[in-house]
Order: structure tokens, then C-alpha cells, then sequence
């Protein structure tokens, strides 16, 4: 694929400098993305990827959540259908929510009934939802363990442009690289 037919977003897997790995969606790496279909269980629910777990925390709970009843705010999707979306489906799901929560004028997300930061600057409690789930996507699907581990020692890159100052949950890379070294040495 050359730079001029590739989105904008998007880091080809080719602009890797030495020593480097592009997380790139176009190879056998895109099992590490949150936008695989790689579903797993997460106290005791299904996902079927990452991004749809990360996603569904946008969406109300129920009815008792404060998100549900604000007049004139409209849910495309249920917490439910987000869970079991990947891909840019699930992100697009997300950014509906997020268009809802600006109207809303909150910053906050839920699971299982606690309210956090959804974009904190310091790792919180959504930085540690979003480490844990990747720890179990990674055990449940053998075939992710094994491309995380295929990468080495290479420093591993997203495979699009950051948002400057993004949140430490957004570095999806350094949280592959975490879990790769704590795997590297049980091996």
C-alpha cells in the first residue's frame, strides 16, 4: 500500500523505523488491535473485541443510570449490541456516545456501576479496566499470544496518529509492550 492510497490516519506498517513493529491492521499484528474480532471474557461477560468493551462503557448501564434519562439524548445502541461490535463498527458506536456525552456535558463512563474519568491524564481506573481486559483477550485467544511474542524485543508503534497528550489508556502499544515483557519472562 502506498502513502498516498492509505487514510490519513493511518501509520503504514513500511513507515517502522529500525528496531521498530507498525501495529498495523494490514498483517498478522492487527490480532494485537482492539478493533480485532478476538472476543473474550471479562467478569463474566462476553466481548467480542476490545474496542466493544471499551466502547459499551460510553453507553447507560439500565435505566437507573443518570445517562438514560437526560431529555432529548438518544442512544443509538444499547451497552449490549456495543459489547458484541468490533472494529470500526464499535468505534463509531463510540463516537455517537461521545457526541451524547458532550451534550451532557459529563466526562465520566461506568462499569458495573462505578463512575471514572474517562480520559484521565494519570492512570485511573479506566487505564486499569482497559489493562486487564487485555490481559484476557490475550490469554483467551492463543493465536494473539503468539503474534505479541513473535514481535520480540521490537518497539511496538501504533499503527495511527495519537492525539497529543493522549491518555495513558489510549497507548494501546505500551500496554502490549507491559504485557509482553511480564509474558516473556513466565516463558
Amino acid at each position: 500500500m502506498s502513502r498516498a492510497s492509505a487514510p490519513d490516519w493511518e501509520i503504514l506498517p513500511q513507515e517502522a523505523g529500525p528496531g521498530e513493529v507498525i501495529l498495523s491492521k494490514r498483517n498478522e499484528l492487527g490480532l494485537l488491535s482492539n478493533f480485532s474480532p478476538t472476543p473474550f471474557v471479562f467478569r463474566g461477560k462476553r466481548y467480542a473485541s476490545l474496542e466493544g468493551f471499551w466502547q459499551m462503557m460510553l453507553y447507560p448501564e439500565g435505566s437507573d443510570d443518570p445517562r438514560a434519562a437526560i431529555p432529548g439524548i438518544h442512544w443509538s445502541y444499547t451497552r449490549e449490541q456495543v459489547a458484541q461490535m468490533t472494529s470500526f463498527d464499535a468505534k463509531n458506536a463510540g463516537t455517537l456516545a461521545e457526541e451524547n456525552m458532550k451534550k451532557m456535558g459529563i466526562t465520566w463512563v461506568t462499569f458495573e456501576g462505578r463512575q471514572f474519568e474517562y480520559k484521565p491524564m494519570e492512570p485511573g481506573e479506566h487505564y486499569r479496566l482497559i489493562v486487564a481486559a487485555t490481559w484476557e483477550k490475550i490469554r483467551q485467544n492463543p493465536e494473539v499470544e503468539k503474534v505479541l511474542l513473535s514481535t520480540r524485543d521490537l518497539i511496538l508503534k501504533p499503527d495511527h496518529h495519537q492525539e497529543t497528550n493522549a491518555p495513558a489508556a489510549w497507548h494501546y502499544f505500551d500496554i502490549l509492550t507491559g504485557i509482553r515483557s511480564q509474558l516473556q519472562r513466565e516463558k
